[in-house]
């Protein structure tokens, strides 16, 4: 199992976050009280899907030998609390010489990555007090 940490002090809202031997920061945007230090919590959560979708891409992409240059995705978090829905939506651009029957196996490949296949499924959250 993966373990991550995280920390925070007395400073709102700056939090910093290490797994393995890597440390970033997370902080909440100025106009919600944090100093603008690093993401935001949804923006760590939309960035691990993206950054899973284009590994996921790449790998895949490699293995068949295609010539694909480079990947861009974009993705956008909304959350609509009344509605307790979550949002998110990919938007991927390719760079290469694919035709349009690779760039369509590469859309449906974006829905193959763990980060994907975990959210699309039931999680299980559990809270322990030490």
């Amino acid at each position: 199992m993966d373990t991550i940490t995280a920390h925070i002090g007395k400073e709102r809202y700056t939090t910093t976050i290490t797994a393995r031997k890597h440390t970033l920061v997370s902080d909440e945007p100025n106009d919600l009280g944090g100093q603008d230090l690093g993401f935001a919590p949804q923006e760590l959560f939309a960035s691990a899907l993206a950054s899973c979708t284009i590994i996921t891409l790449r790998m895949y992409a490699d293995r068949k030998g295609w010539d694909l240059e480079d990947i861009k995705i974009e993705v956008t978090f909304d959350r609509d609390a009344a509605a307790n829905v979550t949002r998110l939506e990919r938007k991927l651009e390719f760079t290469g010489n694919l035709d349009d029957s690779q760039k369509e196996r590469l859309k449906v490949i974006a829905n193959s990555c763990p980060i994907h296949k975990t959210l699309m499924n039931p999680i299980e959250i559990t809270t322990t007090v030490k």
